[in-house]
This record gives C-alpha cells, structure tokens and sequence, in this order.
C-alpha cells in the first residue's frame, strides 16, 4: 500500500475500535436471523466461487500431469493427482490468483458487507454462521467444480477400445 493509503486504513481502523470501545459500555443484542443469513450468504457465495474454480482446474491440471509427469516418473494414479507438483504449484498460483477475481464477483454481483456492530460480528452466532457459510459454499463449488469429470468417460472408452 502506498503511505496515503496507509494512513486512510489506520485512520480508519482507530474510528472502527473507537466505535467499538464507545458500543462496549451498552448491552448489545445477537444478530437477527436475517442478519445471520446474511453473514451466511455472505461469506458462502465466495467459496462456492472457489471450490468450482479449484476443483476443476485440479480435475483438469492432475490429468494432465498424470499423463506427462506421472509417466515419466513412473508414479501410479493417486500419487499423480496428489503430487507436490499439483498441490504447490497448480493449487496455490491459480487459486491465489483467483482468489481475487471471485471476491471481485460476488461484489458485483450486489453481496454487500453484513450491517453488524463490532460487537455482533464478534458472537459466537456470527463466527458459527460464516464459518457455515465458508464451508458449506466451498462444498457446493467443489461438487459444481467436478463437471469436468463428465469428459474423461469418454476418452478412457476410446483407450480400452484401442
């Protein structure tokens, strides 16, 4: 971040704990059902993003590497899918990079930050409902993200007819 930036972040984050000093002294109430759906949305529709992409790029990338690297080295299926190679390089260069990407589409797609005090956002109702949100959405994406699998039927008939 460049200076300017900086200072408007930090000044920002002394108005947010002075808010959050100033609410401490008043007895606050748990989130709504709503608003926990909300948090819910709002933190699942990310991880729906990124599961698919995940999934299928590591569906696609470890075929790939199965059929050069894995017979190169000799190595069976499952060390194929799971080697360092996949996992380091493929996993975390294009969902890091992704990563971006998905959160900049959700924000457009109108997934607005949840209206809770600093307070609320700390509860136990809060972390359990986004932390249901993260890992139900990254679930989903990965069973969307498993399409690929549809085209590999295929090829394998072609394979054992030759």
């Amino acid at each position: 971040l460049h200076s300017t930036e900086r200072s408007c972040l930090l000044r920002e984050l002394h108005r947010f704990e002075s808010i959050a000093i100033a609410q401490e002294k008043l007895e606050v109430s748990p989130p709504s059902p709503g608003q926990l759906r909300h948090v819910f949305f709002h933190n699942a529709l990310p991880f729906v993003g990124f599961g698919f992409l995940d999934n299928a790029i590591m569906i696609a990338a470890g075929t790939q590497i199965e059929l050069s690297i894995g017979v190169v080295l000799g190595i069976s299926t499952m060390a194929g899918k799971y080697c360092l190679i996949q996992n380091c390089f493929f996993r975390f260069s294009c969902s890091s990079s992704l990563a971006g990407y998905v959160e900049a589409l959700a924000s457009r797609l109108g997934l607005s930050i949840p209206d809770l005090t600093p307070k609320q956002a700390d509860m136990w109702q809060t972390r359990l409902s986004a932390h249901l949100g993260k890992a139900i959405g990254v679930t989903i994406g990965c069973i969307l993200g498993m399409f690929p699998l549809l085209f590999f039927g295929e090829e394998e008939e072609k394979l054992e007819e030759k």
